[in-house]
């Protein structure tokens, strides 16, 4: 899986022209899931997000992490992580996960960060149309990908 975390002060997504989901400061996560993934990942990769060490501290050193102060989190499916542009100009996204797959780790994920010490999490919709806005607080992003763990 591959976790595309941003610090936010402020984020909403719009799911099909119509429902606006919204959090306060914390974290926005694009979450991309590949074909060798698997539902055994996303714990580990939900307590890593949520345990990321990426707010300053008393001293302005990142050093706190979102859990620690009680932030929320938005959780956002995106296949096109896993575009992959090495050849033309056309991403090919034959890496992504296709249902069921994608969308058991997907939900897996958003059920595990909800275990985690965030103070509320939200998610998207699977497959829907979506329009984010958020306001990127440093700007602060991370990428967490899994394949890393195996290495």
């Amino acid at each position: 899986m591959k976790a595309v975390l941003q610090r936010v002060r402020s984020a909403s997504v719009v799911i099909n022209g119509a429902e606006t989901r919204s959090i306060g400061p914390g974290l926005v996560i694009l979450l991309g899931v590949s074909d060798t993934d698997s539902t055994a990942m996303c714990e580990k990769l939900a307590h890593k997000c949520a345990g990321l060490r990426i707010f300053d501290d008393e001293n302005g050193n990142l050093n706190v992490s979102a859990e620690e102060k009680r932030y929320e989190a938005m959780i956002i499916s995106n296949f096109t992580l896993y575009g992959d542009t090495k050849k033309g100009k056309r991403p090919s996204f034959i890496r992504a996960a296709k249902p069921p797959l994608s969308v058991d780790c997907y939900e897996e994920f958003v059920r595990q960060m909800h275990q985690t010490g965030l103070r509320r999490v939200v998610s998207g919709e699977f497959g829907a149309d979506m329009q984010v806005s958020l306001v990127n607080d440093g700007p602060v992003t991370i990428v967490i990908e899994t394949d890393d763990w195996s290495r």
